[in-house]
């Protein structure tokens, strides 16, 4: 990335091919949606490259360009505002081989990470599935370390109740209800600079 700042902007091509599928893979969590998550990373490429001037040596480059990918699926969010969380209903539980089990307990395990508010699927899809270190995460979200963790625990835990509750086959619109939680805010939480 040094160099990139430097003004050697074809070694982007570099960061690019070694951040694109984690970027990409993050995206899917969030957002379940193909198209949107390959713009989201070539926007964040491009912004890597228009405000390559904002990085500060000694910075991990990968939080940093994940505080970029943050704000990137903010504005995202800002410019579409989904009426609607995407919802499905629940598979009909029927007799299943251990594979078949498997591949509906990850359908129904992403059914209910996409029923979290937005913080708490990203603070999960962070630490879970891009393997952020706490420390990582404390930094993106300008936090101490012990927080992200009190914050990582409760939506595990919230994930957990969710999961039980698309196992027992309550619709994914009474979830709220029968969780005693409200719905998620509808203005996406504030922009970290």
């Amino acid at each position: 990335m040094l160099q990139v700042r430097n003004g050697e902007v074809e070694m982007l091509g570099v960061l690019f091919d070694r951040y694109q599928t984690p970027l990409y893979n993050f995206y899917a969590k969030m957002t379940q949606d193909r198209a949107v998550s390959e713009d989201l990373v070539q926007e964040v490429f491009l912004r890597i490259l228009r405000y390559r001037q904002t990085y500060r040596p000694g910075t991990a480059f990968r939080t940093w360009m994940y505080q970029i990918a943050r704000n990137t699926r903010l504005d995202q969010v800002r410019k579409t505002r989904p009426e609607a969380p995407f919802v499905s209903e629940p598979a009909a539980a029927s007799s299943l081989s251990d594979s078949a089990q498997q591949q509906q307990e990850a359908a129904t395990l992403q059914r209910a990470l996409l029923q979290l508010p937005e913080d708490k699927r990203e603070l999960l899809v962070l630490s879970r599935f891009q393997e952020l270190r706490y420390d990582e995460i404390a930094r993106l979200l300008g936090c101490e370390v012990g927080a992200v963790k009190v914050r990582v625990h409760r939506a595990l835990q919230q994930l957990r109740e969710i999961f039980l509750q698309l196992e027992k086959g309550v619709p994914a619109r009474d979830l709220n209800r029968a969780l005693g939680d409200s719905a998620p805010p509808a203005v996406p939480p504030r922009r970290l600079q």
